[in-house]
């Protein structure tokens, strides 16, 4: 019985301080959970802002903006068969070919980044880093880190990278729905790797889809030259504030033409918010394939404006098919939102969380129906 009793005090001394523990510390059992701020700005930070002036000078902007844009150095290792004949698959079927030595070399490339957080979080494509064995992020300041993958988005051609730096400068973001055509805007990156590079010019259009880019497309035109060096840089207002990351040119020459484009700052910071707190992009979806249409299959349905998508195919057992949806439908309205295009009407699905119910008005046979669905998740892609 005394021994017993021995063995009870450290049972009911340990009961007792988990209790207390628990009482004080009631999140000290909840999962961790990682979050990040970005600095934010609802306008222009300029005393009164006004499109039918501007400053003088950018330099306030790009100083504001300039410390937070980093150069990325990426290196892959290339492994390649040393034997001449290994490519040829008639010498393949009669010698070893396989177990030939392989050579390996470097293969270097750069880009431009953008640091989101003083944490270190950056902002790049996901073309810049792809496939890279290392990466290394040079800081305007002169000092340089290894930099971590955190996650990617191909969809969006976006991706964070972390370092591990004190006291970073971070760039503050403003919602590029604000922006419009004529807008001065300033291009903020590493191009051919000469150094930190800045370049004006205007906003050319909003809204740019349908290029065959990525498959998430809301691009930001600009004549600003964007060179290669600028992808995963930075595309800033005349006040600093980021509006966008640089990621692509359309030329003929491989240099700048006038013609860049750059991923919105809104569409970017909602993906970069996903990937750094649950690793992956949440994206709504109905499960179905669209056909656009044209004035042939409008005269086909007997519809007498070409408004509308067709419901080519239903993903067996997803939202759209739980629903009640059927090939052949026309998809007119989502939440009584007219449709314009296939495209822009799939990045607003993308946009509603799941687990949101929103009603699809259709045309099928002819009849108006109007179904309630609950959005689901999309699929992460195999790309």
């Amino acid at each position: 019985m005394r021994k017993l009793s021995f063995l009870l005090w450290p049972v009911l001394t340990g009961v007792i301080a988990a209790v207390v523990l628990l009482r004080f510390f009631p999140d000290i059992l909840s999962p961790q959970v990682t979050t990040v701020e970005f600095k934010e700005t609802s306008q222009p930070s300029a005393p009164a802002f006004s499109r039918s002036s501007g400053p003088v000078s950018y330099a306030d902007a790009v100083s504001s903006a300039a410390p937070a844009v980093v150069n990325i150095y990426t290196r892959t290792v290339v492994r390649q068969k040393t034997h001449p004949l290994y490519s040829d698959p008639f010498f393949r079927n009669f010698f070893d070919l396989e177990n030939q030595p392989q050579r390996e070399r470097i293969q270097s490339s750069l880009g431009s980044g953008v640091i989101l957080s003083p944490e270190g979080h950056i902002a790049t494509n996901n073309h810049v880093i792809s496939g890279a064995d290392s990466i290394v992020v040079a800081l305007r300041d002169g000092r340089e880190a290894m930099a971590e993958v955190i996650g990617t988005d191909p969809e969006t051609d976006l991706a964070v990278l972390k370092i591990n730096l004190q006291d970073l400068p971070s760039i503050t973001l403003t919602s590029s729905d604000q922006m419009q055509v004529g807008d001065v805007v300033l291009a903020i990156g590493n191009p051919f790797g000469v150094g930190q590079t800045v370049t004006m010019g205007i906003i050319s259009a909003t809204g740019r889809n349908s290029l065959g880019i990525n498959t998430y497309e809301d691009f930001i035109q600009t004549d600003a030259a964007i060179n290669p060096g600028n992808s995963g840089g930075a595309l800033i207002d005349a006040y600093g504030n980021l509006i966008g990351i640089n990621t692509a040119i359309f030329s003929k020459s491989g240099g700048s033409q006038g013609i860049g484009f750059a991923i919105p700052s809104d569409l970017s910071k909602k993906v970069m918010q996903d990937l750094i707190e649950h690793g992956r992009v949440i994206r709504g979806w109905l499960g179905i394939e669209i056909q656009e249409m044209t004035p042939g299959l409008a005269e086909s349905f007997n519809l007498n404006k070409m408004q509308g998508l067709i419901i080519a195919g239903i993903f067996r057992d997803g939202p759209a098919h739980l629903a009640g949806i059927q090939p052949g439908d026309i998809m007119i309205a989502v939440d009584d939102q007219p449709i314009a295009d296939g495209r822009s009407s799939m990045n607003r699905i993308a946009k509603y969380a799941p687990g949101t119910q929103i009603a699809i008005s259709l045309l099928r046979n002819g009849t108006p129906v109007r179904i309630n669905v609950t959005i689901g998740e999309r699929p992460r892609s195999r790309n």
